[in-house]
């Protein structure tokens, strides 16, 4: 099923935001036409984007080449999701067009890729660290039941004390654990999205 592409015919970012943020989760894609980009200018884009929404420019590019390329890039800057150019451009402006996109897309992959990459490392950091935190947590909580044992109240309050910190060492280890589990798994996403975009720059 086509995706819905709502249209921000507005004179402004403020008016458009409240449209998206009216519309809210029913909607993820906008098009910003001449008018309100005329009006508003790259903020507008920023704007929608910033709402985790995908954005159509439909400006229509029509230069030299060299001009559409540039123009291309700096869309693919700001996080445009789709653009028009005109056909009648001529063949050199549209590879142009497409060359731009490419790179841009390529570029955005191999970001994800770096990103992914770091988020891996902090994942295996973190493994790391909860690890220990769970061998010093047992350890502690054999030191506590070996200080029951003595019947000394200070020896018990003493390794109570340790056994309850290595717990909320444990408890911090197990949430950035988790953390780092949730970014790698956003990293692995925009990696995904990012070769997909890619491969349909290429077509």
């Amino acid at each position: 099923m086509a995706e819905l592409i709502v249209a921000l015919d507005v004179p402004s970012t403020a008016e458009a935001v409240e449209k998206v943020e009216t519309l809210g989760d029913s909607v993820s894609f906008y098009k910003i036409g001449m008018e309100l980009f005329t009006a508003e200018g790259p903020e507008v884009v920023k704007a929608v984007k910033e709402r985790g929404k995908k954005v159509f420019l439909d400006l229509k590019f029509h230069d030299i080449p060299r001009t559409v390329q540039r123009a291309v890039t700096s869309a693919a800057a700001l996080g445009v999701d789709l653009l028009t150019i005109h056909a009648a451009g001529g063949r050199a402006m549209i590879r142009a067009a497409k060359d731009a996109a490419v790179k841009a897309a390529q570029e955005k992959l191999d970001q994800a890729r770096k990103d992914a990459f770091d988020k891996y490392a902090d994942w295996q950091k973190a493994q790391h660290d909860l690890s220990a935190a769970e061998e010093k947590a047992e350890l502690a909580a054999r030191d506590y039941l070996n200080a029951l044992k003595t019947g000394d109240p200070e020896i018990i309050a003493a390794y109570k004390e340790r056994l309850q910190e290595a717990n909320d060492a444990l408890l911090e280890a197990k949430r950035n654990e988790e953390a780092a589990q949730q970014g790698l798994n956003e990293a692995g996403a925009n990696v995904a999205r990012a070769q997909a975009e890619l491969d349909n720059a290429a077509k």
